[in-house]
């Protein structure tokens, strides 16, 4: 998605195993007495709950912006000799800027960079790096990363 991984998040997916509903991210270690268990990210693999066309998940990141999402596995395609996996194959628009208010600050951001005339314009295009185009989204440039691996990223100070 291009975000940092700097929120926390988590998957709600059905075990295809037990039927159980189990959630996947990262633990929060500020999280409530009887809240359900949280299985680390790293630990177990997200493809491995997606068996067959129609499975699907609930994914929620960043929870103080509220970002919703589903995630629904439609179709299972032959592999490709030479190509890696996972790859995605098709999308729609660029996402979201990381930080930017959930869907109501995004709303807001897309009037902003819409209207040169805005107050806030010019600190909103420098905040986005100069330019941004909601429009824009290329497959290719999708990148999937190792979770252990990102979470020491956004969490701690090793590489």
């Amino acid at each position: 998605m291009g975000w940092f991984d700097c929120h926390l998040h988590l998957f709600r997916v059905e075990n295809p195993e037990t039927g159980s509903v189990e959630e996947i991210g990262i633990p929060d270690e500020d999280s409530y007495e009887g809240e359900p268990d949280l299985i680390p990210g790293w630990e177990v693999h997200i493809a491995d709950y997606f068996k067959r066309p129609g499975d699907s998940s609930s994914y929620e990141y960043d929870f103080g912006d509220g970002w919703e999402h589903a995630v629904v596995l439609e179709d299972i395609v032959e592999k490709q000799k030479g190509r890696k996996y996972p790859v995605c194959v098709a999308g729609a628009r660029a996402c979201p800027p990381e930080d930017c208010g959930g869907v109501p600050g995004y709303e807001d951001l897309l009037v902003t960079i819409n209207d040169p005339t805005s107050e806030e314009y010019e600190s909103t295009m420098e905040w986005l790096g100069g330019q941004f185009d909601p429009e824009q989204f290329d497959p290719a440039e999708v990148v999937f990363e190792n979770p252990k691996r990102r979470w020491k990223f956004a969490f701690t100070d090793e590489d």
